[in-house]
């Protein structure tokens, strides 16, 4: 199932929420998302060590893709924090939550102008349908204005900045998950630390420094790593929409674990994103395609996009493995989606 992976990641994530909540009472914010993100990069870190023994079967970072994770670290690790800061210091959390939906508006946006991504009618509505969702949830009643402020416009900017964020991940999403992975929590690890100490937060009892960095490895570790792997499978418009349910699984276990109470107003929200994410999963995109000669690394298996000879380094029992292996052109018909080997023209 190729929506496998983003519903994973969108689980990992959202039950985050309300462990990070009982922790909230001994770290504060951005000492928490500091411990959480360098978490996720020490334990990702330690992963790619204990396996490099296994053979070969992720592409390694190049050369070539270097801008791409400069930029992502950039937008996703450095702006996007800032203006979000910068934001919440303008305006109230409930605007905050609302806007940042604005995510997966600008995800898919950036995806279909700029990375040949393909957004048909069918899927537009299916995202909005999750936007909405997640509007609703965090709807404030008790707030009465709407107007524009200069806080809500910072809260959009971040939100910009993580959609180019997605996309410059989903460029590089053909190599190693687990690396890439690495490198978004460290880089979140680090903007957040300096927003901790900018903000005068004190550091926690070792303990909490234990429990943070843990729930950092289990939970944003694997959350990030199956986003990547979910980019690579069906690009990150329809990763960034299925991965809009996190607020809502974030929600149940609230409720599981903190006993707190959900209403009318959440199973009006989960309606909503339910009808979303059911439009997307039974989302059929078949047509006649070109591919156009390609060489390039990735792990794979054998299908009828990888029909190749291998070299004596690659063992012909390994189910999936990686190295430099080229694509003929070819034309043909099947269902597809967005992934690494279909960004053509519609």
């Amino acid at each position: 199932m190729k929506y496998l992976y983003a519903i994973l990641a969108a689980f990992f994530f959202g039950i985050s929420a309300p462990l990070s909540k009982i922790l909230l009472k001994e770290i504060h914010p951005f000492m928490l998302a500091s411990l959480c993100y360098l978490g996720s990069g020490m334990g990702l870190s330690l992963y790619v060590v204990l396996r490099k023994g296994e053979g070969k079967k992720e592409a390694s970072l190049e050369s070539k893709d270097l801008p791409y994770v400069s930029g992502f670290i950039l937008a996703g690790g450095v702006l996007a924090p800032v203006f979000l800061f910068k934001g919440l210091a303008l305006t109230s959390a409930s605007s905050a939550s609302m806007l940042l939906n604005f995510e997966l508006v600008f995800t898919s946006f950036l995806a279909f102008l700029f990375f040949k991504e393909h957004i048909g009618v069918r899927f537009a509505f299916s995202a909005l349908l999750v936007v909405f969702s997640s509007v609703i949830l965090s709807f404030d009643a008790d707030v009465k204005a709407f107007a524009m402020e200069k806080g809500m416009i910072f809260i959009i900017i971040a939100s910009l900045m993580w959609g180019v964020d997605n996309n410059l991940t989903a460029m590089v999403s053909s190599k190693n998950p687990a690396v890439l992975a690495s490198i978004k929590g460290f880089a979140g690890g680090a903007i957040n630390l300096f927003l901790a100490v900018y903000a005068g937060e004190t550091v926690p009892e070792t303990e909490f420094i234990i429990l943070g960095l843990a729930l950092g490895a289990l939970s944003y570790g694997a959350s990030l790593i199956f986003f990547i792997y979910s980019l690579r499978g069906i690009g990150a418009a329809r990763t960034s929409a299925v991965f809009g349910i996190y607020p809502f699984i974030g929600a149940f276990f609230s409720f599981v674990i903190l006993r707190e109470a959900f209403g009318f107003q959440f199973l009006i929200a989960a309606a909503f994103m339910a009808a979303g994410v059911f439009l997307i999963l039974i989302e059929k995109h078949l047509h006649g395609h070109y591919h156009e000669k390609l060489t390039h690394d990735h792990s794979h298996v054998h299908d009828e996009h990888h029909i190749h000879e291998h070299g004596p380094e690659i063992s012909e029992g390994m189910p999936a493995h990686s190295h430099q292996h080229a694509h003929e052109t070819m034309e043909h018909s099947h269902p597809h989606l967005p992934d690494i080997h279909h960004k053509h023209k519609h």
